[in-house]
């Protein structure tokens, strides 16, 4: 329950707390609006269910699709039942990995939008929904220690990368702290979003020293901030 990810099964919960009526749009809490998000709310979902992007690397190619942001018309997921679907969960009935990519759900419910509506870890002119997915490189948390845990994998023995997982915690393991962005220009742009949030009084530097002394913001918050250029219009 304390570890980063324990969120990700609310993305299932709007249907339920909706009536089951309307539409709505899941979006992690890691995700920027570089675009207007009503452009995808009041799109065409050509009687799907669901519309999402597929993931990315392998678990993209095995067919799993990415449930970070989600169009969802609700009335068509009746069958989304929050407290059956956890209790399923911790009976073992349920896989996480499986319910997580939409594995369970039949696969024409489900249509295809853009990948620049949860573009990971790319900001280019088209990107409308900016996603820093990568965990270790979360431009706000640059120095803090890491605070969380990779999930568990499956075994597969035929894949080559199942044998050297042994040899890379030999060579160190995962890094102990958040590094830097390796893209300037999303650093800048959360932190431009941060500025202009202050400005507006939306977020007050009370709030952000509290942020940083809980080690949820990185502690340089306020120097990035002065070094950080007004987000262009």
């Amino acid at each position: 329950m304390a570890d980063l990810q324990s969120f990700t099964p609310l993305r299932f919960m709007p249907p339920e707390a909706m009536g089951y009526q309307g539409r709505a749009i899941v979006i992690d809490p890691d995700v920027f609006a570089v675009g207007d998000v009503f452009e995808l709310l009041s799109r065409d979902m050509a009687g799907k269910a669901i519309m999402c992007r597929p993931r990315s690397g392998t678990k993209g190619a095995e067919g799993g699709l990415a449930t970070s942001v989600m169009l969802l018309d609700c009335e068509k997921l009746e069958h989304w039942r929050c407290e059956q679907d956890f209790e399923a969960l911790f009976r073992f009935e349920r896989d996480y990995a499986d319910w997580i990519t939409l594995k369970l759900e039949p696969r024409e419910t489900i249509g295809l939008f853009e990948k620049e509506w949860n573009d990971f870890d790319r900001l280019t002119p088209k990107t409308k929904l900016l996603h820093n997915t990568k965990r270790q490189t979360q431009p706000w948390k640059t120095g803090l220690p890491v605070d969380y845990t990779a999930p568990a994998k499956r075994f597969k023995p035929l894949r080559p990368g199942t044998w050297l997982n042994p040899l890379k915690k030999l060579a160190g393991g995962p890094p102990s702290a958040y590094t830097r962005h390796p893209d300037p220009k999303q650093e800048a742009f959360f932190f431009g979003l941060l500025r202009e949030c202050l400005e507006k009084e939306i977020v007050t530097e009370e709030r952000l020293r509290d942020a940083m002394k809980q080690n949820f913001v990185r502690h340089d918050a306020l120097q990035m901030l002065e070094r950080t250029p007004p987000l262009a219009a």
